[in-house]
Parts: structure tokens; C-alpha cells; sequence
């Protein structure tokens, strides 16, 4: 099965060990704090632009699974194919996803018995080149060594298809949910925020199906978490909501990113 080589490391985040390494701890040392809870989070929506951007909105929501993370063992990440289309959900064929900090290991277990009961597809030209959830796996790396991921993307699928199954790899206390999603795209600074806004206004009141693609790319496995959430009764919380116009970037043109936890 072999290993997934990094795709973008050294584009969208340093390519070095020593250098990731210390831009993932200071986005994490200044990351927007959530509020305080016994309970863990179960879910997160966090961005996957290039680390300048939004690693420090990223950092936010890996920031409030940090006081619990010693009880993940298995972290399920979800993201949109931008590069290939396809129907459905796809997993790699890999054993594990590389970085500059090593291999992520892969729960092939989870991947195998969606994949004999139909309900996903392997397909590795998809995962290639595929960003949305390899900017993730430094933050997995460093909030949880040694957990294991479920890497999938989604192409063209309901988010109901999704949704169902979330529920079936949502697990215990052991399970951590990560859905990869911008926000909207390339509007002007103003606009933007507000546009943001309501979608997060949306986010945290589940409203499954209220997020389409002008507001997020990742619109289907966010749509298919509100789902989930609200019929498992979390709450959802905004902890930071930024664009490229307030990281690292000019106002005319500009990229949302927020942190959504679920809990």
C-alpha cells in the first residue's frame, strides 16, 4: 500500500522539518483560545489554505482539542476534492499520508469495511495533489502523535451521503472529527466578512444544507456535520472567523476562514 507522498509541502507549508515544526507550535501558542468545557470537542471545521493565511485560524480550532487530545486515537478527516472530479467519497490506497514530520498512519480497518460495504471509493489520483487535507495532518501530528487518520475526500455527493457516513466512523471519545472547508472566495474585505458571518450565523445553528459552495468549498461535509450535530444533539461555536485580509494578504480580494468546534 506504500505511502501518500507530501503533495504540497514547501508551497502551502514549509517544507522543512525544523522550520514546519516551529510555525505550527507559534500558530498554536497564539491561536484563538475556546472557552473552557470537561468535555471534548467532537468535531471541528477548520481551513486548508496556504499555512501564512489561515494557519493561525486553523490553529484555533486544533487549539481547543489540545486539553483532551490524549484520549484521540483517531483522527477522521474530510475535505473537497478540488483537483479531480468524481462521485462519491474517495480514500487512498496508502498505508500512511507523509510529511516533513514523518507518516501519519492510515486506520486501513475503517477504510476497508466502508470500502466492502460500498459506501466509499479508493481512488489515488484524487488524493495525489490533493491539499484540503494534507495541510491538516502537521496540526494532527503535533495535538496527536501516534493517532491514526481516516483521510477522505468528497467529489460530487449529497451531503446526507456524507453525513451517514460520519455516523458510521463516529466512534467514542477516541474519535475526533476534522471537516476542511474555506469559507468565501475572492470577495473584497467588506463583503467578505459579512458574507462569513452569516455562514457562520448558519454553522451554529446546524442548519444542514444552509452552506452552499459560494460559501464554502468544503460546502458538502460541512452541510453533512450540521446534519450529524443536530441530530446528536452537539452545540456549535464560532472561536475564530478571519479571512487572508487580516493574515497575510491585500483587501480587495480576499479568503474566509473560520474555526467552528462542536460539542
Amino acid at each position: 500500500m506504500g505511502t501518500r507522498a507530501a503533495a504540497v509541502a514547501g508551497t502551502f507549508y514549509p517544507g522543512e522539518a525544523k522550520e514546519l515544526t516551529a510555525a505550527v507550535e507559534a500558530y498554536l501558542a497564539n491561536a484563538h483560545v475556546a472557552p473552557h468545557s470537561q468535555l471534548p470537542p467532537k468535531a471541528v471545521i477548520a481551513p486548508h489554505a496556504g499555512y501564512q493565511y489561515s494557519g493561525p485560524i486553523a490553529a484555533s480550532a486544533y487549539s481547543s482539542l489540545i486539553p483532551h487530545a490524549k484520549s484521540i486515537e483517531r483522527v477522521i478527516l474530510v475535505g473537497p476534492s478540488h483537483r479531480v472530479p468524481f462521485a462519491g467519497m474517495a480514500a487512498s490506497r496508502a498505508a500512511s499520508f507523509a510529511t516533513p514530520l514523518g507518516a501519519v498512519p492510515v486506520d486501513r480497518d475503517a477504510i476497508e469495511s466502508l470500502l466492502k460495504e460500498g459506501l466509499i471509493q479508493e481512488n489515488d489520483a484524487a488524493h495525489a495533489r490533493e491539499h484540503s487535507l494534507e495541510v491538516h495532518l502537521p496540526f494532527v501530528q503535533r495535538v496527536f502523535p501516534g493517532a491514526r487518520v481516516v483521510p477522505l475526500l468528497v467529489g460530487d455527493q449529497d451531503h446526507a451521503g456524507v453525513a451517514a457516513i460520519l455516523a458510521r466512523l463516529w466512534g467514542g471519545p477516541e474519535t475526533v472529527i476534522v471537516v476542511s472547508s474555506d469559507l468565501s472566495h475572492y470577495h473584497d474585505y467588506t463583503t467578505a466578512c459579512r458574507l462569513d458571518r452569516e455562514t457562520a450565523a448558519t454553522i451554529e445553528a446546524r442548519r444542514a444544507g444552509g452552506v452552499d459552495f459560494d460559501q464554502a468549498c468544503g460546502a458538502t461535509p460541512v452541510n453533512a456535520l450540521l446534519q450529524i450535530a443536530a441530530d446528536k444533539g452537539l452545540s456549535a461555536a464560532t472561536i475564530d472567523l478571519r479571512n487572508s485580509g487580516d493574515t497575510a494578504g491585500p483587501r480587495d480580494e480576499v479568503v474566509g476562514y473560520g474555526a467552528f468546534v462542536f460539542g
